[in-house]
């Protein structure tokens, strides 16, 4: 009984988390530390957030085709070209020192701040969905991958600028794709941390429920309130996200 407060409090935690991880990106930031605040170390920290990021991308994409926002054919056509790069990046992900990575994508995150705040030209906005930059797209979704397998924190950024950039898509559209090419590859990353036993079930599962309940609601409101609202909600978590790794060491 007297683990029902956290059981809850990690639920709660989730439901944030999920919010934050379909609306802009940054949820693992707190389900991370609420983890090990737990008692888990960092590698069941990460594989234990894998099952409850792989069970919310589920969850959102449900609710984004409930919505009518779905496009299978270029999610998995994404998803394939992450999925190399996210198995690598798992295997690697508990030898890797993290600290260069977290500063570079501070710097990143608020360069990126910038772009999403000023909306596109009329011009470009007739081309949403179009491959702007060609083939790029692939190598880069293949880096996004790696970086995904090795390290969550703040993955969603770099999938909402390689796709709002080079695929000229709204906000709404991209994280109809996040959640899809997320949840695809999420599958092997966790495979090899629970191939480790580095996955405490438990926990797992009601930080999931957690993650998932925010999932949903989070898709609804971006199909409902448009690209308005993510932006107000992605600019606060980017701001938040990059002065949290630029000061944290």
């Amino acid at each position: 009984m007297e683990h029902i407060p956290f059981v809850l409090l990690l639920y709660v935690v989730g439901i944030v988390a999920g919010v934050l991880n379909v609306m802009a990106g940054g949820g693992s930031a707190i389900t991370l530390p609420m983890l090990i605040f737990l008692g888990l170390d960092s590698p069941l920290a990460n594989g234990t957030n894998r099952l409850a990021v792989f069970i919310q991308c589920l969850a959102t994409v449900i609710s984004f085709r409930r919505e009518n926002y779905s496009d299978l054919k270029t999610s998995m056509r994404l998803a394939a070209c992450a999925l190399p790069g996210a198995i690598l990046g798992a295997v690697m992900a508990v030898k890797m020192d993290s600290l260069l990575f977290q500063k570079v994508l501070g710097i990143f995150i608020l360069v990126m701040v910038a772009t999403v705040l000023f909306p596109k030209s009329a011009k470009n906005a007739k081309r949403i969905g179009e491959t702007s930059g060609g083939w790029l797209i692939y190598p880069v979704m293949l880096g996004i991958g790696f970086i995904g397998g090795l390290h969550q924190v703040g993955i969603g950024f770099f999938m909402i600028a390689a796709l709002r950039h080079l695929m000229n898509m709204d906000l709404v559209r991209i994280n109809m794709h996040k959640a899809a090419v997320f949840f695809i590859y999420t599958i092997p990353a966790m495979a090899v941390f629970a191939m480790t036993g580095n996955i405490d079930w438990t926990l797992g599962f009601v930080l999931a429920a957690g993650n998932a309940t925010g999932g949903w609601w989070a898709a609804k409101i971006s199909v409902r309130r448009g690209e308005k609202a993510i932006r107000i909600v992605l600019v606060i978590a980017m701001v938040i996200m990059a002065v949290k790794l630029l000061i944290a060491f």
